[in-house]
């Protein structure tokens, strides 16, 4: 039973929300991988979104370039998972796949076509 916490954004208007999803819905984002295109109505929301990226509970980001569902070291030079001090500079780090899994626990996501669902807590902590 994977429960997910999804962050969706909106790039017109600058606005994201976070949704808990929990089983059935959730296991409708198993599988997919960062760059597909899923239909809202799976999930409750009015509209298409693009999944950008994720992590899991140990914060452990997700990459674009790793394929699979699994966590590796790998030579970063550049975001996501690491963000270079000095020029040139490359590091070691553990990252995760492309692929969602169980063990994810935020799925960053953008609005493709539709609109944002009304925020749990509409107008509390809403002023950007």
């Amino acid at each position: 039973m994977p429960e997910f916490q999804l962050v969706l954004s909106d790039p017109r208007s600058g606005r994201s929300v976070k949704l808990e999803l929990k089983d059935p819905q959730s296991s409708v984002l198993l599988g997919l991988r960062i760059g597909d295109v899923v239909d809202g109505s799976a999930v409750g929301i009015r509209g298409r979104f693009r999944i950008t990226g994720g992590s899991d509970r140990s914060g452990t980001p997700m990459r674009p370039d790793v394929h699979g569902g699994v966590k590796r070291y790998v030579l970063l030079s550049g975001p996501p998972g690491l963000r270079p001090r000095r020029r040139g500079e490359r590091r070691r780090k553990l990252v995760r796949g492309d692929t969602i899994t169980p063990e994810i626990y935020q799925v960053n996501a953008v609005l493709v076509e539709g609109e944002l669902p009304a925020a749990p807590g509409a107008g509390a902590g809403e002023g950007r």
